[in-house]
């Protein structure tokens, strides 16, 4: 953790709606004039979309019918602490990108599913974002948890995610229910053992949760909308945090624990940033005194 250097990293597996918080930094760093350093975890996985083909299929011709983008043999955890260290030591790092798509390739002459080189990042940045799978990830070797000083999961229920993940997969993707059904099974040991616990180590955790029924995620045809959802909000330390105000601000919003609120869903957006406005203030408050110092 760094007054002169704060970290923020959200936190959360493909799909769980980790972009809606991105967007709302954005604005509201944007809003506040903030020069953010923006880092995407997909840059930190090991390989490139065909090494990783090929290795899928190494591991399973030997039996290893688990290989998957959320264990740590296939990312990079010690370059992403590394990057955390550095920046919160002295503002300084390097990363790459991740090309999803042709019209993120293009600008580069790339192919889709490859990686920029790595560069130093921008010179006299406020922040540093990251948005990714590991963000609060700690291992036998490596504890990138410690680095951040805002850590913030997002996760929703389990069937859930099952549903946005083969919605996406399959009419955006064009992938079969069978092919996709298999990639969520072969994720679970790793999802089980690298996702799911940084959401104990996480400062805030969104979780949204379906208001209709989802009992059966293989033969849901569509994804729950904002307004089929209710967004449960965890504080790990509810201290500070002006409780009265949010419940004012935000219409049919309830407290269901002394340290959980519940929004409805079409109002995740609105209750990210009143909560998060005064984090950005407060980190760089304490930013100013300290580089004044």
């Amino acid at each position: 953790m760094s007054d002169k250097h704060p970290i923020i990293a959200v936190t959360g597996s493909s799909g769980a709606g980790t972009s809606t918080v991105t967007n709302t930094f954005e604005q509201i760093f944007r809003r506040e004039g903030v020069r953010a350093a923006v880092i995407e975890g997909d840059s930190f996985h090991r390989f490139d979309r065909m090494q990783m083909r090929e290795k899928q299929a190494e591991a399973e011709a030997s039996g290893n019918m688990n290989f998957s983008h959320f264990g740590e043999a296939n990312n990079l955890i010690g370059e992403l602490e590394a990057l955390f260290a550095d920046y919160a030591e002295r503002g300084v790092g390097r990363c790459r990108k991740y090309l999803h798509n042709d019209q993120e390739a293009e600008p580069y002459g790339q192919q889709p599913g490859t990686f920029t080189p790595w560069e130093d990042l921008a010179p006299d940045t406020d922040i540093l974002f990251y948005e990714g799978l590991h963000g609060a990830v700690v291992t036998e070797q490596h504890d990138v948890a410690r680095h951040p000083d805002l850590l913030i999961g997002v996760v929703p229920v389990i069937n859930l995610e099952w549903i946005q993940k083969l919605v996406r997969d399959k009419t955006q993707r064009g992938y079969s229910q069978d092919a996709v059904t298999d990639t969520i099974l072969r994720r679970m040991p790793d999802y089980i053992n690298y996702i799911t616990p940084q959401f104990g180590r996480t400062h805030v955790n969104f979780q949204r949760v379906p208001v209709v029924d989802t009992s059966n995620p293989f033969i849901s045809r569509d994804i729950p909308t904002a307004d089929e959802s209710i967004c449960v909000i965890r504080f790990a330390n509810p201290k500070g945090i002006d409780f009265p105000y949010l419940l004012n601000m935000i219409e049919r919003s309830w407290m269901s624990r002394a340290n959980t609120i519940v929004v409805p869903g079409g109002k995740m957006a609105l209750a990210m940033q009143l909560i998060f406005t005064p984090f950005v203030w407060r980190m760089m408050e304490r930013r100013k005194r300290a580089l004044g110092a």
